[in-house]
């Protein structure tokens, strides 16, 4: 592979991985089971259906998730079943930043509540100066009365919102 650098080819970064609709929890598992590591940030949400609600775990980005490989196992990945590219720029996978990924973490980890939120491309940008989301930076917005902190992953062009008090976040 011309031009690319040596540290994507032979050390493991993180890469954005586009599935089949509804394939992301199908294609998580089949790479955890070739043990390839992946992120798959799920949300819960309460669907109602015509007789009863259900409380169901949905992935936060459709048709995304994320892998940990060194480039030269690429194949491995993408003859998975369900899978379909690394997202890339000019034909090239291009690695997520650890930032972004580190963020989207610990909104899993915390448990706290995330809404898909178009993606912003300008906007204010704040850091979480306390609280359990402490050092995530992000934008601000602002959605009926309250204030939300997006933090978005640009190489997706997608974003997630997670609800924060003002009081929390100074401007960068």
């Amino acid at each position: 592979m011309p031009f690319l650098p040596e540290k994507l080819w032979d050390n493991p970064h993180w890469f954005a991985l586009q599935t089949r609709a509804r394939h992301e929890k199908v294609v998580h598992g089949e790479l955890q089971k070739k043990g390839v590591e992946t992120f798959l940030p799920l949300r819960r949400i309460t669907r109602r259906w015509s007789d009863r609600l259900k409380k169901i775990e949905e992935p936060i980005f459709t048709n995304y998730l994320f892998v940990r490989i060194p480039l030269r196992n690429r194949l491995r990945v993408l003859e998975t079943k369900g899978s379909l590219r690394l997202v890339s720029f000019h034909s090239w996978p291009v690695p997520i930043a650890e930032r972004e990924l580190a963020a989207l973490r610990r909104f899993v980890d915390e448990e706290i509540s995330v809404d898909p939120y178009p993606y912003l491309s300008q906007g204010d940008r704040v850091y979480v100066r306390s609280g359990p989301l402490k050092g995530v930076e992000g934008f601000i917005v602002r959605k009926n009365r309250n204030v939300r902190l997006v933090i978005s992953v640009e190489l997706l062009t997608q974003s997630v919102s997670v609800e924060i008090s003002e009081a929390l976040v100074e401007k960068l």
